[in-house]
């Protein structure tokens, strides 16, 4: 019988008669587990006889792009560290190694080999011992079916996964025979449908080498710090002898792997990895008695001491240094897109088991110096103090997220000390993309108030009044709204100005005064379409947590609303984009293990804002870059830019700037709890309430150089026009009157020199220009009275007679002196002289002579 059975299996690509043979072989173990022959038969010929491979579990990798240009490992995350390789990366030591020790003629049997497998089940079901007596071929089906078990089951679910290594390797009685069967049977079928050489890949590929490291790559990496195309005769021995029992074997912990009886340690550094070593040598044994190695080699060999040289793969967010934000980023977008599964456990799963290369946005040329300019101007922590900063910069016209930098140490677990600056919170995202719920941006947020302004046919040139004082009555969503709050602007008293001044200089009472123009719930719903929300995922309108009035003036338009630092960045991006806003997006593609792109998530880049009001509001915000308050961020490398500075009170600052090519926003302040004043705490010579500042210039500098801008387009001529406004007469009134007229009227307003007039002294006694339709913004001059009359010419009265020349100067205001003249005396002289100015009552002199 044992020599037709060989016969048979010698046979490659046996044939359902030798499965039933096979049953039969077996049949007197399952007797001895209570199943008759028959039913033997039947469950042999019932069992399916198809086993698809698959594709094992394999860590997912994240990728950014070099300075070089070249892709690098971001990080990488697994249930099961494995690193597939071709049959030809692997050294022909190993292959030799493992056919000797596990199966030496793996190259003859067609998947099993009965009289083995027979001995093997008596033995078990006698209790004499657990050997399994698998093929490669029996063992790779084991492990196929392992996977395939696990890769139904949430890694998050330990007894489920526990549950399918029970079933797969240690079923008893009835159970164990019925799982051999179904190994065997599989085994055939796979023996006709791969190559040998495919079967014993596949198995060095899945194969468990201890902990979470798996298959022949990922273990000469971890154990030796090589690969499995170079490991030496010793290694590969080492290797081919844990796969025999994985975790009592391996090599990597110095404290041993398991405990005997008496309570000793065993297998550890201290006794030379005993049991692996002897194991080893083993396998040394077989492929000397195989003749695959020389008595040399073997002596050589087996005199080595085990010596791992361990290389842990970290996982995980952690390994990607100052990037590990931006990856943890990436991370939360698998996590939660349905692009990666329906459930957060799919999702979950296909992160850790799922092979995926994801190729992000990220670019080092720009992060890098943002890292470094984050890591000299921004400490990591303050002692006693909470203090964050995080940049982000995109790209405007796509939305790729092209560098992340915040200022503190990444750490994901439990343990995270938060006054050492340690955390996992994404400061430059929302909830959903890394726990944190944004920051108070300040004045950055006036660009919403701007849009809106410009949305509602106004222009950049029109003049308000912006003085200092309580602005009262506003709308919000339709209704009137009354504010009893005083604002004042950062530095100095407001003034009547233009839009275009507000914005370069950020008056707060400027943009209050446009405020009071339009709708406030308008203002947050322009925020929204340009892809604005609350850091908590709310809408900008909606009452929440950080913001218990998000319509009223303080929040609508002062930037008193915790957004996250992408979602602004975003926002000015839409302008520079010319009104086209791209969502964010940290992935530029993704490829399954199978070698296919996958789809991405959903993205998109919508003209939310006219170009027209796009164009000028760029106008406007690049006086910021230029001569106002965000100058100390331009880098002046030749690039427009816009722009707009942001301070909450003593809470945080932050800057906004964009090319039309890249954005970035910075912000740098309190991300929690007690007051401080950002400008007096300093570090490396600098207070902080200048990070903002050199930051996004570092980003931006970058990101000009990489990603180059161009001009932006021209204003639109409506929207930069002269408005006509009508000018009030005030001649007559008091000073001050007259300027509350004429401020209220939208012009601005100064005092000239007094004249002599007939309106009553400090009255009004000219305006110029005079009242009526004036262009807005024109500078009024208001002219005091001295309260003197004013002077008037005086009639030329010479060659006239003395009485006409008389009543002449007396209708004109003068009075006449004329001695010796009389009513028919002629006037030869007059003084003052004729065509000089006089004040009214002044005597003028004149000199008669009689006719003859």
């Amino acid at each position: 019988m044992k020599g037709v059975l060989g016969g048979l299996l010698g046979l490659v690509g046996l044939s359902a008669v030798a499965g039933v043979l096979a049953t039969a072989a077996v049949t007197p173990a399952i007797a001895i587990a209570g199943v008759s022959g028959s039913q033997a038969l039947s469950i042999f010929e019932n069992l399916p006889d198809s086993l698809n491979p698959g594709t094992p579990m394999e860590p997912t990798v994240f990728y950014g792009t070099a300075e070089d240009g070249k892709w690098f490992q971001l990080a990488k995350f697994y249930d099961q560290n494995r690193v597939p390789v071709t049959f030809d990366q692997v050294s022909p030591l190993l292959y030799d190694a493992l056919l000797s020790s596990e199966d030496k003629n793996f190259y003859e049997h067609g998947g099993v080999n009965l009289g083995a497998t027979v001995k093997a089940v008596y033995d078990n079901l006698r209790r004499t011992s657990s050997r399994g007596a698998s093929t490669i071929s029996q063992q790779f089906v084991k492990n196929v079916l392992i996977q395939q078990c696990e890769q139904e089951v949430p890694a998050t679910d330990t007894e489920a996964l526990a549950a399918c290594w029970t079933e797969a390797t240690e079923a008893k009685g009835a159970d164990g025979i019925e799982r051999k069967l179904k190994e065997m049977r599989y085994a055939i079928q796979i023996e006709k449908d791969f190559s040998k050489n495919d079967i014993l890949l596949g198995y060095l590929n899945i194969a468990n080498f201890g902990g979470q490291t798996y298959g022949i790559e990922a273990a000469a990496n971890y154990y030796f710090g090589t690969t499995a195309k170079n490991l030496t005769l010793d290694q590969a021995a080492t290797l081919a002898g844990i796969v025999q029992n994985p975790n009592r074997f391996r090599i990597d912990r110095k404290g041993g792997t398991w405990t005997d009886k008496t309570g000793k340690v065993r297998n550890s550094e201290e006794d030379g990895y005993a049991d692996a070593k002897l194991r080893r040598n083993y396998v040394l044994d077989r492929m000397l008695a195989d003749g695959k190695i020389t008595e040399q080699q073997h002596e050589e060999a087996t005199a080595l001491p085990i010596t791992p040289s361990i290389h842990p793969s970290t996982q995980g967010c952690q390994a990607a240094g100052d990037q590990a934000y931006f990856c943890q980023y990436v991370k939360s977008i698998i996590e939660s897109d349905k692009a990666f599964g329906e459930t957060d456990s799919e999702r979950r799963d296909k992160l850790r088991r799922g092979g995926m290369k994801v190729y992000t946005s990220l670019d080092m040329r720009v992060q890098r110096p943002g890292n470094e300019a984050m890591e000299y101007y921004a400490p990591v922590y303050l002692e006693g103090k909470s203090f964050g900063a995080t940049g982000v910069t995109i790209e405007a016209d796509t939305g790729r997220i092209i560098a992340m930098v915040q200022n503190t140490k990444f750490k994901e677990t439990a343990d995270a000390d938060k006054a050492k600056g340690e955390t996992s919170l994404v400061y430059a995202a929302d909830k959903d993309h890394g726990e944190s719920i944004g920051f108070p941006g300040g004045s950055t947020y006036k660009i919403f108030t701007l849009i809106e302004w410009l949305k509602q046919g106004h222009s950049v040139n029109e003049v308000l009044d912006a003085r200092t004082r309580v602005f009262k009555d506003f709308t919000k969503c339709g209704q009137p709204f009354t504010n009893k709050d005083l604002v004042k602007n950062f530095s100095g008293n407001g003034r009547v100005s233009n839009v275009m001044d507000f914005t370069r200089t950020s008056l707060n009472t400027g943009f209050l005064a446009m405020a009071q123009e339009l709708d406030l719930c308008e203002i947050n719903k322009t925020a929204t379409s340009m892809g604005v929300h609350y850091g908590n995922m709310a809408a900008t309108t909606e009452v929440n947590p950080t913001d218990p009035a998000p319509n009223d003036p303080y929040a609508s338009v002062l930037g008193s609303k915790y957004i996250a630092p992408i979602q602004m960045a975003g926002a000015y991006a839409t302008v520079a984009n010319k009104g086209i806003y791209c969502t964010p997006r940290a992935i530029d593609k993704v490829v399954g293990a199978d070698g296919t792109e996958m789809t991405l998530p959903e993205g998109s880049c919508t003209q939310v804002l006219s170009p027209e009001v796009a164009a000028t509001a760029a106008y406007a915000l690049q006086g910021v870059m230029n001569g106002g308050t965000g100058g100390p961020a331009n880098p002046y490398d030749g690039t427009p830019l816009i722009g707009k500075t942001g301070t909450h009170q003593s809470w945080g600052s932050a800057m906004a700037m964009s090319s039309t090519k890249a954005a970035t926003f910075v912000y740098a302040g309190k991300v929690e709890g007690e007051n401080y004043e950002l400008k007096y705490q300093y570090h490396n010579g600098r207070p902080l309430n200048t990070v903002r500042y050199t930051v996004s210039k570092a980003l931006q500098r970058a990101a000009d150089q990489f990603y180059p801008g161009t001009r932006f387009p021209a204003p639109d001529r409506n929207l930069t026009r002269r408005v006509m406004k009508e000018l009030p007469n005030v001649v007559g009134r008091s000073i001050d009157e007259a300027k509350d007229i004429v401020q209220n009227a939208g012009f601005s307003v100064q005092v000239g020199t007094p004249v002599d007039s007939t309106v009553g002294e400090g009255l009004v006694a000219e305006q110029t220009p005079g009242a009526g339709s004036v262009p807005s913004g024109t500078t009024v001059t208001l002219i005091p009275s001295t309260g003197n009359p004013p002077a008037s010419d005086v009639p030329d009265v010479t060659g006239a007679k003395y009485s006409h020349a008389k009543k002449t100067l007396s209708d004109a205001g003068f009075g006449v002196s004329g001695d010796g003249c009389h009513g028919g005396s002629q006037v030869t002289a007059q003084n003052p002289g004729a065509n000089t100015k006089a004040p009214p009552g002044t005597t003028i002199t004149v000199t008669c002579e009689d006719e003859e």
